[in-house]
């Protein structure tokens, strides 16, 4: 088996592995330009995805072994997949890479241990990853604040990051890359931000060496902290996801690197076209959603599924004075056409999977056969009126309907309209299909209100491969896990393709080292 000679990279709180799968994308004359060494993640079925991806990695570039394929069209089981005479050899590989270990619990000795027979004594290497962010999100802090205000701050996700720099002093990365929501930039802690302590902490590990912080987007010296927050849809990325990444450089490396000072725009990532979500969804098979077991005791068929939609419609139309005429059309037409959508999806579909434009290399993968993970959820009837509602105004009047622009017949009356990890006011949420998604997050996972399909006549939320999809994962990346541990996966990863980007900007740096 050769030997991968790329950059070694350390990968923390690595989740289904969007980062590294970011970095290991870049390949140079059949050779991956980053080799991830290890990768920790502390959950067991985001680990098995981990582990499953690293051995996809551990493939030489471009010849992928048919039981993979195999395995993820749910032909045959992981062990027997393993246990393939072709994929046997590259296992141990997979197994050094992918941890599944807790950091700030689990003994940091093994954790060491195993980075530094990662490492194998590079000299120019990088840490990556994203400690959790719950504890500096918006709707955590303030659900956690309201419950338990003490709680909330002792609760040692905020301190999580401690880990990270320990790794820092530790090892001393060449580079590092840092990875949070947003709301870390605000955040308090013991009555004092918690960012300044970061950036305090990250510039000087008390190491004898110490690390520029520079951001990704805005090129030399930061004094606004909001610049260090990327906004994916300027980079061409399918989706308004917006965290702050930050990228440090050890003083010694950045010295190496006159660029840096005399032009640091080379070392900031390109703002792109923006992606909107029809062409990132287009050619996936057309579903229809479930109907619950909830729905007035209607067995979920096809049949009552149309019955369902034809019975919403019949509201819409009662209730025309609240619907202007071209949304009302509009249902109308979805409702006709929605007989021609019979399949409700599964784990694989055999399909002719195509798609235009300049993103199809990076998704599709014709050895797969068609698209996996592409199963429709259940939905209650009353939800469906709902969906039909709002997928038709939002396709008519360009924009996601609130819940005062609802006939008053469709508003709902359980109390999960007042989750307070999603506004109110947006209680259903189409995805637009002439603009970048909503940001996916890991509340997918819970209910799809906030995740209706943009296309009416389908009236569903989400499944998980469009949502992996606008999370710029290719389609030959396959989650482990039950179909809410696998939105939970996906909602909580950082999207490959963006990671890529970032990749190529640390490549840039460390190619440009002159010693």
């Amino acid at each position: 088996m050769k030997k991968n000679n790329g950059i070694p990279v350390i990968d923390l709180f690595a989740g289904p592995g969007g980062l590294c799968e970011g970095f290991a994308s870049l390949v140079r004359d059949g050779s991956r330009e980053f080799d991830i060494r290890v990768s920790i993640e502390k959950d067991p079925v985001a680990h098995r995805t981990l582990s499953l991806r690293a051995l996809f990695r551990s493939f030489p570039v471009g010849k992928i072994p048919e039981s993979y394929y195999q395995y993820i069209r749910g032909e045959i089981n992981r062990q027997q997949m393993e246990n393939d005479p072709v994929v046997r050899p590259y296992l141990e590989k997979a197994n050094n890479e992918a941890k599944c270990a807790e950091l700030g619990k689990d003994d940091h000795r093994d954790i060491d241990q195993w980075i530094r027979e990662g490492l194998g004594g590079a000299k120019d290497w990088v840490l990556i990853g994203g400690p959790p962010c719950q504890a500096y999100s918006l709707a955590g802090r303030s659900r956690m604040r309201s419950n338990n205000p003490e709680e909330f701050e002792a609760d040692k996700r905020h301190l999580l990051y401690r880990e990270y720099l320990r790794i820092i002093k530790e090892f001393s990365p060449s580079v590092f890359v840092m990875e949070n929501v947003k709301g870390m930039l605000t955040s308090q802690h013991s009555g004092s931000r918690i960012f300044d302590r970061i950036l305090s902490d990250l510039r000087d590990p008390h190491n004898g060496h110490k690390y520029l912080i520079r951001s990704f987007v805005v090129p030399g010296e930061i004094e606004d902290p909001s610049d260090f927050v990327i906004k994916s849809e300027e980079l061409g990325i399918p989706q308004s996801r917006h965290r702050v990444i930050l990228f440090g450089i050890r003083e010694d490396v950045a010295d190496s690197v006159p660029d840096l000072i005399q032009h640091p725009e080379r070392f900031v990532v390109s703002s792109s076209p923006r992606v909107n979500t029809r062409e990132v969804l287009s050619g996936l098979p057309a579903l229809r959603s479930r109907l619950s077991n909830r729905s007035g005791g209607m067995s979920d068929s096809n049949e009552n599924w149309q019955r369902a939609l034809t019975n919403g419609l019949k509201i819409l139309e009662k209730k025309r004075s609240a619907v202007s005429v071209e949304v009302l059309e509009r249902a109308r037409w979805a409702v006709a056409k929605s007989s021609t959508h019979e399949s409700i999806g599964g784990r694989f579909i055999k399909s002719n999977i195509s798609m235009s434009g300049h993103l199809a290399p990076w998704y599709l993968d014709q050895r797969i056969g068609g698209v996996t993970l592409h199963e429709a959820r259940s939905h209650m009837e009353s939800d469906l009126h709902r969906y039909l509602f709002a997928s038709s105004f939002a396709r008519e009047e360009s924009k996601s309907p609130r819940l005062r622009d609802f006939p008053k017949a469709l508003l709902p009356s359980h109390g999960n309209v007042w989750d307070e990890s999603v506004p109110f006011e947006d209680r259903f949420r189409v995805q637009l299909r002439n603009q970048p998604s909503t940001t996916i997050v890991s509340h997918i996972s819970k209910d799809g209100h906030y995740y209706i399909h943009p296309e009416p006549s389908q009236c569903r939320s989400l499944t998980v491969r469009e949502a992996a999809r606008l999370q710029t994962f290719p389609d030959n990346y396959f989650f482990e896990g039950n179909r809410t541990e696998q939105y939970h996966q996906v909602g909580n990863a950082v999207p490959p393709m963006l990671a890529r980007k970032i990749g190529e900007i640390v490549l840039k740096l460390l190619k440009s080292v002159k010693r």
